[in-house]
């Protein structure tokens, strides 16, 4: 048995719908899936091989239906966005994974959002550095229950929304996405070995903006609920 040095964290994990948890492994997301949200920052809305990256699992933060979460405005940023995305969880993985079988990985789906300091971010960007405090910072990843694909099925249309303080600020739908989740299940794998446990953080429509202390968000995905979070 090994002695740990330093008593280790517990393993991350999210509640199910209908019960049970999820235990979080990795976080991944993909940028620009949707082709307004691509030109809205300044890039092309083709499809070439997309890009993703990280944020640590300690990063999400689990937001009970009903419930209005406290959500704290990060430090070192004075721009900080929000973008609303479906979660997609694995409950297998592997590498090289075929496209027509990825979705047999997939135990369920959740409401994300993908805090971002965004001012930070666009420093990295003009730099060519990493964007990992523009994207990585405390709590960064608000999440939803996972919703079991036998409960839900799998989502590829459906309203995907958020609005601050009941204004509406991002409104789109899941077909709009440039790389579905299959693909995306298919290209993460040619990079990594993806394991059970593993979230996807499927991109964000047009409409991502700042929001200030004070404020409420409030994410929702058709059939899979919605998330509330006050700004502090």
């Amino acid at each position: 048995m090994t002695d740990y040095v330093i008593a280790p964290a517990p393993r991350p994990a999210i509640p199910v719908a209908g019960g049970g948890l999820f235990p979080a492994r990795r976080v991944y997301c993909i940028g620009r899936n949707y082709a307004a949200h691509a030109r809205e920052m300044g890039g092309d809305p083709t499809r070439e091989t997309p890009f993703f990256f990280l944020k640590p699992a300690d990063a999400l933060q689990y937001c009970a239906p009903g419930e209005t979460v406290s959500h704290p405005y990060p430090p070192g940023t004075e721009s900080y966005h929000h973008e609303i995305e479906m979660v997609v969880a694995l409950k297998s993985g592997g590498r090289d994974i075929p496209v027509e079988r990825a979705l047999d990985c997939v135990y369920g789906y959740a409401v994300g959002l993908d805090m971002t300091r965004r001012d930070r971010q666009g420093e990295m960007k003009a730099k060519g550095l990493p964007w990992e405090i523009g994207k990585s910072a405390d709590l960064s990843a608000p999440i939803g229950p996972i919703h079991p694909v036998a409960a839900v099925g799998h989502l590829a249309v459906g309203a995907i929304s958020v609005s601050v303080d009941g204004a509406a600020k991002q409104a789109a739908n899941l077909a709009d996405m440039i790389w579905s989740v299959p693909e995306q299940i298919a290209i993460l794998s040619r990079y990594y070995e993806l394991e059970a446990g593993d979230l996807i953080y499927s991109g964000t429509p047009e409409g991502v903006g700042a929001v200030k202390r004070g404020q409420t968000m409030v994410g929702a995905i058709e059939r899979l609920g919605e998330i509330r979070l006050a700004v502090v």
